[in-house]
């Protein structure tokens, strides 16, 4: 049975162009029919699974995303304790939340599980790969060049909005002391610039307006101009973000793509001339009203689609624990799969300013970026790695200023002797506010905490496999060990030059690298002898199917990966046009 699309089947208008009306709100119970087949099916909807979606739709292509975790409109991300405490991805727990932790021999990563992929809680920086990385550095030896991600580069960035931050780049003579300014600072005292990146949010006239309405959303919900309060990697319940549930895939629905959610892909082989895609559908349980989270439905249904291409955009760990599980169905692949996986290089360290008017948590996750020339590597001679300021909730304020629990208890029990005393000599003051002030304490030691964000081009010698069913990464950070002892000590440098302390995160204490850009496992080549997909995505070997994620590149990029994913996944759309266009239509 050929899937309906909900407009024309003719080409559709470009997709700057807003719909005649609005569409109608995202059905979470809608489903395939049995028999479905489609012209493409798409997995995931990340950074390179939307932009396949959108591109193949407006050409007129029925098209379907499975995406397995569930919509987030604005306001909808959790924020109580009893909602973050079952913000995980663990479907064994009956959890269906929006992160999910991987936990492997000494690396930890840490990636998202909803409509619109990573961009719900990525920290929204747009940054492109130099011409030189491609000549020089660790993309030399890439299938693909400068050249030809340029437009791609182009249309992503027109469709994710980029715009620099706009607040507080120069610092007034009174006033709190913002992130962007003691990264500029700092640069500027190491000889070098913090550059303002272009930031995939909506600033709008003022914070907290409204902004104008998208035709198009998906949602149906008014978004509002960033507020500056630091969320962006717990879900930006303003709509501010230019998340891909509100860029790509909002303009895919309107073009006709159908987005279902809950849908979890198991299966993949070869039907005939057809391939065919298995799944389990899962529902998120609903609240009793009791105020007591509810466990997911334990209840899944099985069903599976048929389409002729399948667009992989699980991300890395996901698109490549696909493809091992399902290997016996897909003769011939790579002996490359599973190997150049990367985290990017991330790493984490944090300052403690000293200056009492330093802010740390206002304003977007990241707003400045310091590029940083490093140690030869896999990157080649002075491979390049990125410092960027970190952000986190105000409401975490709390459990930062209270991280040691006998300040407030010292302070608890100096205010109890205080009115123990006052009640012993008779004398009780009506007015209390100064005592309950010194008990909540200055709150300085939160205001002061500055996480500085690190991704580089480290070596890519992790390889990705199976241990009993489950996915496996032997990795081990010793051939990247001076990287991240040069990462180590630019951050005392930097910390010296704002007047700071640095301090190790709690992974670099027990040995442990936490990625939340885990690259590599299906690395593209020239041939199957070193990838597994050639330069424009398509798997070695496999007519019609295609990666299009972070599981494609071949090693790490340095600065935040998600543009340079979303350029790759537009240069892919074109090879995907071309293998519609010349494989039989599905029967209406």
């Amino acid at each position: 049975m050929h899937v309906p699309r909900s407009g024309s089947a003719a080409a559709s208008p470009a997709p700057s162009s807003a719909p005649s009306s609005a569409p109608s709100p995202l059905d979470p119970d809608d489903d395939l029919p049995a028999d479905a087949e489609v012209d493409a099916l798409v997995v995931g909807s990340g950074f390179g699974a939307a932009v396949a979606a959108l591109r193949l739709a407006e050409a007129g292509h029925s098209v379907a995303v499975l995406e397995r975790g569930f919509a987030y409109p604005p306001g909808d991300f959790p924020r109580a304790p009893h909602e973050f405490g079952r913000n995980l991805w663990d479907p064994s727990e009956g959890l269906l939340g929006l992160f999910d932790v991987w936990s492997f021999r000494r690396m930890d990563a840490v990636v998202a599980s909803g409509l619109g992929g990573g961009s719900l809680v990525y920290a929204n920086v747009l940054l492109e790969l130099e011409e030189e990385f491609f000549t020089t550095g660790a993309g030399r030896d890439w299938p693909v060049g400068a050249g030809e991600l340029a437009p791609g580069y182009r249309r992503a960035r027109e469709m994710l909005g980029g715009t620099p931050f706009p607040y507080g780049t120069a610092p007034a003579p009174t006033g709190p002391i913002l992130k962007v300014h003691a990264m500029q600072r700092a640069a500027a005292r190491l000889g070098t610039t913090a550059l303002t990146p272009d930031l995939a949010v909506s600033f709008g006239e003022g914070r907290g307006r409204p902004l104008p309405v998208d035709p198009w959303n998906v949602h149906g919900i008014p978004r509002r101009s960033c507020t500056l309060c630091g969320e962006c990697d717990v879900g930006c319940n303003q709509g501010s973000k230019n998340s891909l549930d509100h860029t790509y895939l909002s303009r895919a629905r309107e073009h006709g793509a159908r987005l279902l959610t809950g849908h979890e892909v198991r299966r993949l082989d070869r039907d005939g001339g057809r391939w065919r895609v298995g799944y389990v559908r899962r529902r998120r349980g609903a609240d009793d009203g009791s105020g007591a989270p509810t466990p997911a439905d334990p209840g899944r249904t099985a069903g599976s689609v048929r389409a002729r291409i399948v667009v992989l955009g699980a991300g890395s760990l996901g698109s490549t624990y696909l493809l091992l599980a399902n290997r016996c169905g897909l003769p011939g692949l790579s002996a490359r799969l599973g190997h150049g996986f990367s985290g990017n290089g991330d790493f984490l360290g944090f300052l403690t300013s000293r200056d009492p008017g330093f802010r740390a948590s206002r304003g977007p996750v990241i707003t400045s970026a310091i590029p940083v020339r490093g140690p030869a590597g896999d990157g080649g001679p002075g491979a390049e790695f990125w410092v960027q300021d970190g952000g986190f909730p105000g409401f975490l304020d709390w459990i930062a200023e209270n991280a040691l629990p006998l300040r407030p208890a010292a302070r608890l029990v100096r205010l109890f002797a205080s009115r123990r005393w006052q009640d012993l000599r008779g004398v009780r003051p009506a007015q209390v506010s100064g005592q309950l002030a010194r008990l909540l304490g200055p709150g300085q030691r939160a205001a002061g905490i500055l996480p500085l964000l690190t991704m580089g081009r480290d070596t890519p010698s992790g390889r990705l496999g199976l241990r009993d069913g489950y996915l496996d990464l032997d990795w081990s950070p010793a051939q990247s060990r001076e990287y991240f002892a040069e990462v180590r000590r630019t951050l005392r440098r930097l910390a010296v030059a704002i007047d700071a302390e640095y301090h190790d995160s709690i992974s670099t204490f027990l040995s442990r690298s936490v990625t939340v850009h885990p690259l590599g496992g299906c690395g593209m080549g020239r041939d199957p002898g070193t990838g597994v997909v050639d330069e424009r995505g398509e798997v070695f070997g496999h007519p019609g199917l295609f990666v299009a994620d972070g599981a494609v590149l071949p090693g790490p990029v340095g600065p935040n990966p998600s543009l340079t994913i979303a350029a790759l996944a537009e240069l892919f759309s074109g090879r995907m046009r071309e293998r519609l266009a010349t494989s039989p239509a599905v029967a209406a």
